[in-house]
């Protein structure tokens, strides 16, 4: 239905990305609410009929969830703005805030169908089987399995945090209905009066995939490192120019899908002309933003490698480094020579959560520094990676 949809009402001829991407968000938002509004009625109808709480709750579940696709498609609606002059780097991120609202409608629904499953349990009551009952939660699992396929391949392809939370809903309400056809079932050829139990499983699984979505959503807005497969497209991009002998200090910005932003520090020789340097730098950040859509800015580090001496320390010193922890890596080295003795000037970078402290790693490579030879002086800047 969607494919359908979106060959007669999407048109991307002469659409940008990013338009592209929100058309596809509204139109996802509309479906869901749609589908949902019918589920919410049909549901209603077979609680009232058969007198369950757990498919009345369930039925309420997918009113929610018509309020979740509501805000997931007015989300996409306002991420898709362009950037001013108060948010210059656009509004993507409220992609991600929208992605947040549902998870916690999600979380709120969950925690009501606990509290009324509870009093069921508390307070039981005899079910009524109904035929139209069982083919109403038949056809809401098909509905709800069909829109987690739709929302997962396209979360997917879009990268929307947002779809992919609207996804894991719906796939633990098809989870959740199927238990309450179970007990629906169960009830009516046992006579066991389950259907409390039933609720308090369709909330368990509810609240799960609410607190599943919360930290999807919730990482992006707190930041968290790029994958290793992006960093290493930068780094092969960046290292295929032959201008450039090393990269550190990679940062990525992430305003949203689509918008980011790379800071990263390029060594290149100090031996060379700075301004065909420039130009070179110049040349690879238009081609991070024409191959992987990135705004980049990159810092220049020029270093030594050609005075005979500062290669064959630094290479001696990476493998004293490398003795200490081969989690420890080094950049920025250069050497400056006084009459008493040789200030050996490098950075560190050691992972977050690391056995030593950062005082305890500058005195062990100070350390290991000085076997070299006794007039060469450490001077360390310990730094995390934030990749």
């Amino acid at each position: 239905m969607i494919s359908l949809l979106a060959r007669l009402f999407l048109k991307p001829e002469g659409k940008t990305e990013a338009e592209i991407r929100k058309a596809y968000g509204v139109l996802c938002g509309a479906a869901g609410i749609g589908l949902n509004v019918l589920l919410f009625a049909g549901k209603f109808l077979a609680g009232f009929l058969s007198g369950s709480i757990a498919i009345t709750a369930d039925a309420f579940n997918n009113l929610s969830d018509a309020g979740s696709s509501f805000v997931t498609m007015l989300g996409f609606q306002l991420a898709g703005q362009k950037p001013d002059s108060n948010h210059p780097f656009g509004h993507g991120r409220i992609e991600y805030l929208s992605g947040l609202m549902v998870a916690l409608l999600i979380l709120l629904m969950g925690l009501e169908l606990a509290k009324s499953s509870v009093s069921k349990i508390l307070h039981p009551q005899p079910v009524t089987f109904d035929l139209l009952v069982l083919v109403i939660l038949a056809v809401s699992i098909a509905v709800k399995l069909y829109m987690y396929f739709y929302n997962h391949q396209l979360g997917k392809k879009l990268d929307s945090a947002a779809m992919l939370a609207t996804a894991a809903d719906s796939l633990s309400d098809s989870i959740a209905t199927a238990a309450v056809l179970g007990a629906t079932l169960v009830g009516h050829f046992s006579g066991l009066m389950i259907d409390g139990w039933a609720g308090i499983v369709v909330a368990g699984f509810i609240l799960w995939s609410g607190i599943g979505a919360a930290k999807d959503t919730l990482d992006p807005l707190l930041g968290t490192p790029p994958t290793p497969e992006f960093v290493e497209r930068i780094r092969s991009l960046v290292m295929a120019h032959p201008g450039i002998i090393g990269i550190h200090d990679l940062i990525v910005h992430d305003y949203g899908p689509g918008r980011v932003m790379i800071s990263l520090h390029a060594e290149v020789s100090a031996a060379e002309n700075i301004l065909d340097l420039h130009d070179e730098i110049d040349n690879i950040e238009k081609e991070l933003q024409t191959k992987l859509g990135c705004h980049a800015v990159i810092h220049m580090d020029p270093i030594v490698i050609d005075d005979g001496i500062t290669g064959q320390v630094r290479a001696k010193v990476q493998t004293l480094v490398r003795c200490i922890d081969d989690q420890i890596s080094i950049h920025d080295f250069r050497m400056v020579s006084g009459p008493t003795h040789t200030n050996v000037i490098f950075d560190a970078v050691v992972p977050f959560g690391f056995r030593l402290t950062d005082e305890q790693v500058a005195r062990k490579i100070h350390e290991a520094v000085r076997t070299l030879d006794g007039n060469y002086y450490a001077v360390v800047t310990v730094e995390r990676s934030y990749t």
